[in-house]
């Protein structure tokens, strides 16, 4: 039985360098990929993008929706200064009268 040799640099190197031109070789194997095929995942990818864009819009308009929506009823609730100082004097002359 032989006994396990231990390599020494120029085996390992020599080994990597033809596990790297293995490497190379597979990847240039490969074939180029079909330019219909291309054409058709950019427009699939175009596509996706403009409907995140389009639900992005519709999310924004929403939003700016219901700031506007809600500005417009804090204008709407808010009462003047004179509205709110007889509020106020009323009040103060109820809790007055419960307190007697």
């Amino acid at each position: 039985m032989a006994s396990f040799k231990i390599p020494d640099f120029s085996e390992r190197a020599a080994m990597a360098k033809t596990a790297k031109q293995s490497a190379l070789d597979k990847l240039r194997s490969k074939p180029a990929p079909d330019p219909a095929t291309v054409e058709k995942q950019r427009a699939i990818a175009a596509a996706r993008e403009a409907a995140a864009a389009e639900r992005r819009n519709v999310r924004e308009d929403a939003i700016k929706q219901a700031k506007a929506d809600k500005a417009a009823a804090d204008v709407a609730v808010k009462p003047s200064e004179a509205e709110a100082k007889s509020a106020r004097d009323a009040r103060y002359a109820a809790r007055k009268a419960r307190a007697r």
